[in-house]
């Protein structure tokens, strides 16, 4: 019967590789200290495998990645250090019945191999999401094979699934196991990071080493993921697959070190396993808190949103469009504007599509049509099923006039969005949409949809929009 030694949450800047840092590391020293004491941990615990989730690795929307190379090996020459590697065997017998698993409960796993690496342009090396942690590791500890999986944009509580189903698996084997979830926390905390300034930044940071330090698995699986969005982090989804992963276990958590030098959040967290507990009921009680959720946002639906989720229900059950409705307003039966219709499943969009300009008889019919398109047609999504519609949440955003502007300056993220166009391409990004700071990024993005270099002239414009929840 195998075992489950413990959890840690590592931080990931390579600056803290002594060879890469060369000095500058002392500036996140307690990172430096916090991953060398979570290191000496492991040493102690002297486990068979260790299992690590990075959000670096090869990234899919909907599937989880895992590495099956006989060894896992990667250096630091992004970083100015090419002679700096690490290499691993890979338990391929855990990782095949991952695979096997993942299969028959319908969690999306991609097994990472030479064929999809040649289909999708995979680098089959260690990220350094992996390769920072296990440097530290490999300085205390060698004995243990390793897997290595990179989460996927899943929902909350597929990836606690998948990281119940690895701990039962674990359990069923020889293994003595070891769990690392690697991921830095906001990279908002000041303009001195990747990303501009957000005061979302520091009150996620607050929040989220709270739960670490009470060892609140539930609420971090059901944690706001606008919040998260906003602040800009990617630890979170290692975590919540973490926190599947001691589903059940009595746990002692033990902060070790948070600091957020260049603008970045780094928490180093250890989490002991003291032995198993009564069965856990968070999956059932997650399963509950998101019914109580939908059904609060329907009662509170506005009657746009009542009609896009009606549109789509009704075709997705039925294959027709449905008819415009008797009781709506004047504005819906009289006026003709653009619209978006939004979807989003556990949080995480499920769809988007809309119009810039009028394309029906009135406004009715535009969001019936868009909430069609945004279910059944987003090219970044599979089809809506029927057996998803009581798990949707829609949103509406009514488009106002757009009008010429000269430069970014004009530009506001909360109140306008923006147009971007050059002849026959245009892309258009909303306002205050989560993870959008700045105008720059707000046109860049923009830009990238509508297939327009940023070097080339091209027409701006503004618009506001009324959203509808």
């Amino acid at each position: 019967m195998g075992k489950i030694l413990s959890a840690y949450l590592f931080p990931h800047p390579p600056i803290i590789v002594e060879e890469i840092g060369k000095g500058q590391e002392k500036r996140a020293n307690k990172t430096l200290e916090g991953s060398k004491g979570l290191a000496k941990d492991i040493k102690e615990r002297r486990p068979s495998t260790i299992i690590i989730i990075t959000p670096h690795g090869p990234l899919f929307r909907d599937a989880i990645s895992i590495s099956t190379q006989e060894y896992l090996k990667g250096d630091f020459r992004n970083f100015g250090v090419a002679n700096l590697k690490l290499q691993f065997e890979n338990n391929l017998e855990l990782v095949n019945n991952i695979l096997k698993r993942s299969g028959i409960e319908d969690i999306p796993v991609a097994k990472i191999d030479e064929d999809l690496a040649k289909d999708f342009n995979i680098d089959l090396e260690l990220d350094h999401g992996a390769l920072v942690p296990l440097y530290f590791v490999d300085k205390e500890y060698k004995d243990f094979k390793l897997i290595h999986i990179t989460y996927g944009l899943l929902s909350p509580k597929e990836l606690y699934r998948f990281g119940q189903l690895i701990q039962n698996l674990v359990l069923e084997s020889e293994e003595e196991v070891a769990f690392i979830a690697s991921g830095d926390l906001s990279h908002k905390l000041s303009n001195e990071g990747p990303y501009s300034y957000s005061p979302y930044g520091e009150k996620f940071d607050k929040e989220l080493v709270e739960l670490l330090r009470k060892g609140d698995f539930k609420s971090i699986v059901s944690f706001d993921l606008s919040l998260s969005e906003k602040a800009g982090e990617c630890g979170l989804r290692s975590l919540m697959i973490l926190s599947g992963f001691l589903d059940g276990f009595k746990i002692e958590p033990e902060i070790l070190s948070y600091e957020g030098p260049f603008g970045v959040g780094y928490c180093n967290a250890k989490f002991s396993v003291l032995g198993k507990e009564n069965e856990s009921k968070i999956f059932e009680d997650l399963i509950q808190m998101e019914r109580q959720r939908i059904t609060k946002t329907r009662k509170e639906e506005d009657e746009y949103v009542r009609l896009a989720r009606a549109s789509l229900e009704h075709y997705v059950r039925h294959k027709e469009r449905m008819e415009i409705p008797d009781d709506l307003s004047q504005e819906l039966l009289n006026t003709r504007q653009g619209a978006f219709v939004t979807i989003k499943k556990d949080g995480i969009l499920r769809g988007c599509i809309g119009t810039i300009e009028p394309t029906q008889k009135n406004l009715a019919m535009e969001i019936i049509e868009n909430a069609i398109s945004a279910g059944l047609r987003d090219p970044r999504f599979d089809p809506v099923e029927e057996e998803e519609l009581s798990q949707l949440v829609y949103s509406v955003d009514v488009l106002m006039e757009p009008e010429p502007i000269s430069s970014l300056e004009e530009l506001d993220v909360g109140k306008y969005g923006v147009i971007v166009s050059k002849g026959f391409r245009k892309g258009l990004l909303l306002p205050n949409l989560e993870g959008i700071d700045t105008p720059q990024e707000q046109v860049r993005i923009a830009l990238n949809k509508a297939g327009i270099p940023e070097f080339e002239d091209f027409k701006l414009e503004r618009f506001e929009i009324i959203r509808h929840f």
